[in-house]
């Protein structure tokens, strides 16, 4: 009966790290594998632990030069879908103009949109426009596909700013430039931040949109499903639990900065 009721009011925190920990189950086999030594050219089967992939994590040709290009393309389109994102979303909290509401529903349209239908409309719209398939027509299309997402991350954070707070500042004879920079963009960090993340995160591990604007141009994500036909180096592995640890530790700094702060406000 105490284990039913210990149950009881458990279940939540019990189903949330079963889904996590489904969630992460696949890093962890990614993790174990980058430290695998396969005889074949598969990296399927676990034959002997050996670090000889993570002395030599650029030893299979042209991978690093992928990774190197998916990650310019991840920063330029985190840039553009940024400062686009955040504008639009500004635009649509604070400005009423003609055709808000239609523009406030095609925002959405790329995230509720399949990727195979973006990727074939932005590659007849290519190929229009005569514009040569390779970095910028995979660049112009990651950004229109992150914008969206920047855009909705944004105004959730626009939304819940307290007007007031700027009217103070205004009060205070701080102009339009020093309320902005002091004011409203410190509020809106967060969300901008979190849009960018994504946005960064899609672009770097987008698949399907560049796969059909890319031409002869093959980003990471292109080299792991080529390599995949061929065998799987161990190195992909040694990439993905790189960037996996990368992750966590932004996380937890974040997590670390964000409670010392609130330490110290109270």
């Amino acid at each position: 009966m105490a284990f039913v009721n210990w149950l009881k009011r458990n279940l939540v925190v019990i189903a949330g790290l079963l889904t996590l920990g489904y969630l992460l189950l696949p890093n962890v086999v990614v993790m174990v594998f980058s430290f695998n030594k396969p005889k074949g050219r598969f990296n399927y089967q676990w034959q002997e632990f050996s670090t000889d992939a993570w002395k030599d994590p650029c030893g299979v040709a042209d991978m690093c030069g992928s990774l190197a290009l998916s990650l310019q393309i991840a920063v330029w389109a985190m840039i553009g879908a940024t400062l686009l994102g955040t504008m639009i979303a500004f635009a649509l909290v604070r400005y009423r103009f003609r055709a808000r509401g239609v523009v406030n529903s095609l925002i959405f349209l790329p995230m509720a949109m399949p990727e195979v239908v973006m990727a074939a409309s932005l590659l007849t719209l290519f190929l229009n426009m005569g514009a040569q398939l390779g970095f910028w027509t995979i660049l112009i299309a990651h950004i229109m596909f992150c914008l969206s997402f920047v855009v909705v991350a944004v105004k959730a954070r626009v939304m819940s700013m307290d007007p007031r707070l700027e009217q103070a500042a205004q009060d205070l004879y701080a102009g339009p430039f020093q309320t902005f920079l002091r004011v409203t963009l410190p509020i809106a960090a967060p969300g901008i931040a979190a849009g960018a993340l994504l946005a960064f995160a899609l672009s770097f591990d987008d698949f399907i949109i560049t796969n059909f604007n890319s031409g002869s141009t093959v980003t990471f994500p292109m080299f792991v499903w080529g390599a995949a036909q061929r065998g799987t180096p161990v190195q992909i592995n040694v990439i993905g639990t790189a960037m996996s640890v990368i992750a966590v530790l932004l996380v937890v700094t974040a997590m670390v900065i964000s409670n010392r702060r609130a330490r110290q406000k109270a």
